[in-house]
C-alpha cells in the first residue's frame, strides 16, 4: 500500500500455513521443549490414547496415522510441555514489583509454575508454603465472609469437565453462584440468544455436515489464528467447490488462501487453495445489517419466484416470520448500505446464492459476539437459516466458534450463573444440599462487585480475569482491594501479581501430563465446540513432583471449607469415575458416561434442532426481529471510527507467545493501529505516523492508547483494529451488551490524532 518502511511491518506474501508454519511450529518446539520429546508428544496430540489440545476447540475428523495439530495448537502445546521453571527460588529472586515491569510474553515464558506460594508483604515476594496450610488459609477466608456471595468463584474454559463440576459442587455448597467465566467474555451471547430461538444455546451443525454443505457463510472470524484447526475443514470444503462467502472487515490472509502442511502436494509446489469465494469487508458493527440486508433480499427473491423460502418449514417449526418480515421490509436499503458498508447489489447476490443452496453452514466468531447487542445479530443468523429450513438436515446449521478448549463443556456440568431449576434440583438429590437459587455474577458483574468493594474473594481455576476484561484501570484497582485471591495456574501472568491483602498461587497439572490418583492413572474429559465429548490423557511426568490435578486442588479447598460437606470430595479425587457417575447423575444427557468415553472419539451430546425439535416456550422456533440497524453506540463526527479488538498470531487469548503476526505483517511488535489507507488520507496521516487514539461516549471518563504506530492495512473504512489485551483500555468495563453481558470489544466509537508524544519504541 505504501513504500513507507516502517520498523517491525512487512508485507507477508505467502497463503496461510504452509512452510511458514512449519518453520513456525518448529521454532516453538525448539525454544521451549526436549527435542526428544516433542515428536511422540504431538503425534499423541488430539488421539484417542493421547490428549486434546489445550487449544482451540475445534473437533478432529478422524484419528489416523497423521499428525492431528496445527501450528498454533504445536505452541499451545510447547508452551505447557516447556521445559522452563518458575521455581520458589525465582521469586525469590524476584519482588511482585518488579515482576509487575514485566511484559506479558516474558512473565509466561519463565515455564511452568512447580511449589505452592503465597504473597509475603514484608519482602514483596511469594514464598513457598504448603498444600496444607493453602487449603487452611482458603478455607478459614471463606469462612470468615459474612456472605458467601461476597465471593467469586472464576473459570477458565481449559478447566476439564471433572474440575469444572467439582468446582461449582464445591461453590454452590458453599452458598453462592457467582460464577464469572471466560464464555461470559466471548460466546456468551450464542449461550443466551440461541436459546430463544432454537431452544439450545450451542451450535448444531457437525463436523460431517460439513462434507455435505453446499453453501457455507462465515462471519466475524479469523480461523487461521483462532481456530487453526478448522483451516483443514475450509480446505477441503473449498476443494470439492463450495463457495465460501465472508463477511469480516478486515481481510485475513488465512480466509483468502491456504496451504494445508499436511498436503504433499501444495508443499512441494508452493501451491495453495483459495478459501473465500466471496469476500465482503463489513464495516464493524456492521454484521446484523448486512443479514438483515440479505434476508430483505431474500424475501424479494421469494415474492418474485416463489421458492426462496421453504414455506412448509415456516409455516410446521416457526413462530414470529409476519413480525420479521415486516420490520424487513420497512427497513430502507440505504440504511442497510450506510450501517453495513456494503452496497445492495453484494447483499442481493448473497441471497441469490444463498436461495440456490439446500444445505446451508453459517459460522461466525467474536466479531459477531463483542458488541453491545451481539445476542440479537446471533439471532439474526438465525433467523437467516430458519427462513429456509437449514436445521436439521444434512449439511445445515449453525456454527459458533468456541475459542478455548472445553470452554462450552465447562457450561455444560454446571458453570453457570443464572442455574435453571433442573440443574439447582438434580444437584439436591444427587449431593444431598440444597444449592443457592439466587442468580449469581457474570465476568463483567464479577469485577464491578470487586470495584465496589462488595466481593472480597477471588479464586480463579485458571484464566487471567483481571487482563482478559475490559478497562485495565479500574479492574487492576479493584484486584488490589480483595481480601484473597487464589490463582490455579500452570504459568505466572499478570493477574497473579495484582495482590490485596492476601494472594495464593496453586499450581497444577496441565493437559499434556500423567495425573495419577489412588486408583491409577487418570484420564479427563473435553467438550468441543460440535458438542463431541471424549477423553483426554497426560503422557508427560509432571512439570514438579509438588503439583496437584484441578480436581485435587478443588477438593482440598472445599475439606478446609466445608469440614461438614456432604460430598466425597477424596473419594472423587481418588477415582474419576467417580467423578463422572456426579456428572451423569446431574445431567441426563451424559448417560453411560463412562463407557462413551472408553469409545475412540467420545460421544455426542443430543442437540434437539437436528431433530427439528425446539425446547422453547412455544416448543418451534422463534424468528426475533432486530429493530433498526445499530448494534453498538452511533457513530458521531466526535468518533469517526469503530474499533475493533484483534489477536495476533503469535497469541492465544491472552497468552502472547510471541511479538510477531505474520500474516497481517507485523513483527517483533504489538503497537500498532491497522487503517484503511482512505482513511489515513482522510486524516492527514501517513502509514507509519504515530498516533494516539481516544475513546470518546457520553458520561464516560476519557481513555487514551497513547503512541502507537498506524499501519495502512486493507480493512473496511470507518473501521480500525488494535491488538487485545492492548488496546483493552479503551474499552470501558460498563460498556456491554445487556442481554448476555458480553462486552463489547469489537466496536469501540474512537476518535484518532497524531500522537502528542513520540512513540516508545
Amino acid at each position: 500500500m505504501t513504500s513507507r518502511i516502517v520498523p517491525g511491518v512487512k508485507p507477508y506474501k505467502s497463503a496461510a500455513g504452509g512452510w511458514g508454519a512449519l518453520r513456525a511450529t518448529a521454532n516453538a518446539v525448539r525454544e521451549q521443549m526436549d527435542l526428544t520429546e516433542a515428536p511422540l508428544l504431538l503425534y499423541r496430540t488430539n488421539k484417542p490414547a493421547g490428549f486434546d489440545c489445550p487449544g482451540c476447540a475445534w473437533p478432529d475428523k478422524a484419528h489416523g496415522s497423521t499428525f492431528q495439530f496445527c501450528e498454533n495448537g504445536a505452541k499451545a502445546v510447547t508452551w505447557e510441555a516447556t521445559k522452563k521453571r518458575v521455581t520458589p527460588d525465582f521469586f525469590a529472586a524476584h519482588t511482585v514489583s518488579e515482576l509487575l515491569g514485566w511484559t506479558d510474553h516474558d512473565l509466561e515464558d519463565e515455564g511452568r509454575l512447580t511449589h505452592p506460594m503465597a504473597y509475603d508483604a514484608a519482602s514483596d515476594t511469594y514464598r513457598e508454603v504448603g498444600w496444607d496450610e493453602a487449603f487452611g488459609r482458603i478455607g478459614a477466608a471463606l469462612q470468615a465472609l459474612p456472605d458467601p456471595n461476597m465471593a467469586e468463584f472464576y473459570t477458565s474454559g481449559r478447566t476439564s469437565n471433572e474440575a469444572a463440576f467439582m468446582y461449582q459442587l464445591f461453590a454452590r455448597e458453599y452458598g453462592t453462584n457467582n460464577f464469572p467465566d471466560c464464555s461470559n467474555m466471548c460466546h456468551e451471547a450464542t449461550s443466551v440468544g440461541l436459546p430463544k430461538s432454537i431452544g439450545i444455546g450451542k451450535g448444531t451443525v457437525s463436523l460431517d455436515d460439513f462434507d455435505h454443505c453446499e453453501l457455507l457463510i462465515a462471519i466475524g472470524h479469523n480461523p487461521g489464528t483462532n481456530h487453526p484447526r478448522m483451516m483443514g475443514t475450509l480446505h477441503e470444503v473449498s476443494r470439492r467447490g463450495v463457495p465460501i462467502i465472508v463477511f469480516n472487515p478486515l481481510r485475513e490472509r488465512a480466509l483468502e488462501r491456504f496451504t494445508d502442511p499436511q498436503n504433499p502436494v501444495e508443499m512441494a509446489s508452493m501451491g495453495s487453495t483459495p478459501i473465500a469465494s466471496s469476500y465482503y469487508q463489513v464495516k464493524v458493527g456492521g454484521d446484523a445489517a448486512a443479514l438483515k440486508g440479505i434476508m430483505k433480499a431474500l424475501l424479494a427473491l421469494d415474492e418474485a419466484n416463489g421458492d426462496a423460502l421453504d414455506h412448509g418449514f415456516i409455516a410446521e417449526h416457526t413462530n414470529g416470520f409476519d413480525e420479521l418480515a415486516k420490520d424487513l421490509r420497512a427497513t430502507g436499503w440505504a440504511e442497510i448500505e450506510a450501517a453495513s458498508g456494503l452496497p445492495r447489489a453484494a447483499l442481493e447476490a448473497v441471497a441469490a446464492a444463498y436461495a440456490k443452496s439446500n444445505a446451508t453452514i453459517v459460522s461466525y466468531g467474536m466479531g459477531v459476539t463483542q458488541h453491545s447487542k451481539g445476542t440479537s445479530t446471533v439471532q439474526q443468523i438465525a433467523n437467516l437459516l430458519l427462513l429456509r429450513g437449514n436445521f436439521g438436515k444434512p449439511g445445515a446449521g449453525i456454527c459458533p466458534l468456541r475459542g478455548h478448549s472445553n470452554v462450552q463443556g465447562d457450561r455444560t456440568v454446571g458453570i453457570t450463573e443464572k442455574p435453571g431449576k433442573e440443574l439447582l434440583e438434580a444437584i439436591e438429590r444427587s449431593y444431598g444440599f440444597t444449592p443457592p437459587r439466587a442468580h449469581g455474577h457474570d465476568a463483567v458483574q464479577a469485577m464491578q462487585a470487586i470495584v465496589a468493594g462488595e466481593s472480597k474473594i477471588l479464586i480463579s481455576l485458571g484464566g487471567n480475569l483481571a487482563v482478559a476484561l475490559p478497562d485495565p484501570e479500574q479492574c487492576f484497582a479493584a484486584m488490589r482491594k480483595l481480601d484473597l485471591a487464589v490463582h490455579i495456574a500452570t504459568k505466572l501472568n499478570r493477574s497473579h501479581l495484582l495482590i490485596g491483602k492476601d494472594s495464593i498461587l496453586l499450581p497444577c497439572l496441565g493437559r499434556t501430563e500423567q495425573d495419577i490418583q489412588l486408583s491409577g492413572a487418570q484420564s479427563v474429559t473435553v467438550e468441543d465446540s460440535m458438542s463431541m465429548v471424549h477423553a483426554s490423557v497426560g503422557k508427560l511426568p509432571p512439570a514438579s513432583e509438588a503439583l496437584l490435578s484441578e480436581p485435587a486442588i478443588v477438593a482440598g479447598m472445599a475439606h478446609a471449607t466445608l469440614p461438614h460437606s456432604k460430598v466425597d470430595w477424596s473419594g472423587l479425587v481418588a477415582d474419576y469415575d467417580l467423578i463422572r457417575d456426579g456428572i451423569e447423575s446431574v445431567f441426563p444427557d451424559f448417560k453411560n458416561y463412562n463407557l462413551r468415553i472408553r469409545v475412540p472419539g467420545g460421544f455426542r451430546l443430543s442437540l434437539p434442532p437436528t431433530e427439528r425439535v425446539w425446547k422453547t416456550a412455544s416448543g418451534k422456533a422463534e424468528f426475533l426481529a432486530l429493530t433498526g440497524l445499530e448494534v453498538d453506540m452511533p457513530m458521531t463526527t466526535e468518533a469517526p471510527f469503530r474499533l475493533t479488538t484483534i489477536r495476533s498470531h503469535d497469541q492465544y487469548n491472552t497468552t502472547i507467545y510471541g511479538l510477531d503476526d505474520r500474516y497481517r505483517g507485523v513483527f517483533g511488535r504489538r503497537d500498532v493501529i491497522f487503517m484503511s489507507k482512505d482513511d489515513l488520507a482522510a486524516q492527514a496521516l501517513e502509514h507509519g505516523d504515530v498516533v494516539d487514539v481516544e475513546t470518546v461516549m457520553p458520561g464516560e471518563t476519557v481513555r487514551r492508547l497513547a503512541g502507537f504506530t498506524v499501519i495502512a492495512y486493507d480493512i473496511a473504512p470507518g473501521s480500525v483494529a488494535a491488538y487485545y489485551p492492548e488496546a483493552n483500555g479503551l474499552v470501558p468495563l460498563s460498556y456491554h451488551d445487556a442481554q448476555s453481558g458480553t462486552p463489547s470489544y469489537k466496536s469501540v466509537p474512537v476518535k484518532i490524532s497524531r500522537a502528542l508524544l513520540p512513540a516508545a519504541l
